[in-house]
């Protein structure tokens, strides 16, 4: 059963895009939104970066823009995107932002926001049946310079069996 509404930030889209597997959003759920700063970001400020030309050509994802009065005390603390993103999440019933800033996190979970990051999205693929290992996903990601921490690598590999 597919999740209602994901708000994305820029790090997961193009940390999935990077290894091939952006499709995995749309499959877990029924509606993929980001903000308009997250969208500039990744498809005309990371215009010429790897996956920046295909995110921009991906039809199921939603442009929505945030309350302006909920960005602004957001921005002093994270990007413009991810203040953005944690805007829109706060005006979005049943939605889970997809964040990967260690901060960014730490104020989504303070105003109760569900979350969660690239490697999360990996587990739950592979509770879905979406993706059979996550081990090969992880390298990838590595090897397109995303940086993981090795205690998450160890903890997410165990939670999969893996």
């Amino acid at each position: 059963m597919r999740e209602a509404i994901a708000i994305a930030d820029s790090g997961p889209l193009i940390a999935l895009e990077r290894i091939g597997q952006l499709d995995l959003l749309s499959r877990i759920f029924s509606e993929v939104t980001v903000p308009p700063e997250v969208w500039h970001e990744v498809t005309e400020k990371g215009r010429g970066m790897p996956g920046a030309y295909e995110i921009s050509q991906v039809k199921w994802i939603k442009i929505q823009a945030p309350l302006s009065q909920l960005v602004q005390p957001l921005s002093i603390l994270v990007d413009a995107g991810e203040a953005q993103a944690i805007a829109l999440a706060q005006t979005t019933p049943d939605c889970i932002i997809l964040l990967d800033d260690a901060r960014a996190r730490k104020i989504a979970q303070r105003l109760s926001i569900k979350q969660i990051g690239t490697i999360g999205l990996l587990l739950r693929a592979k509770r879905m049946g979406l993706i059979e290992k996550i081990r090969p996903h992880i390298e990838a990601l590595i090897k397109n310079g995303i940086y993981i921490r090795q205690q998450l690598i160890d903890a997410v590999l165990k939670e999969a069996g893996e």
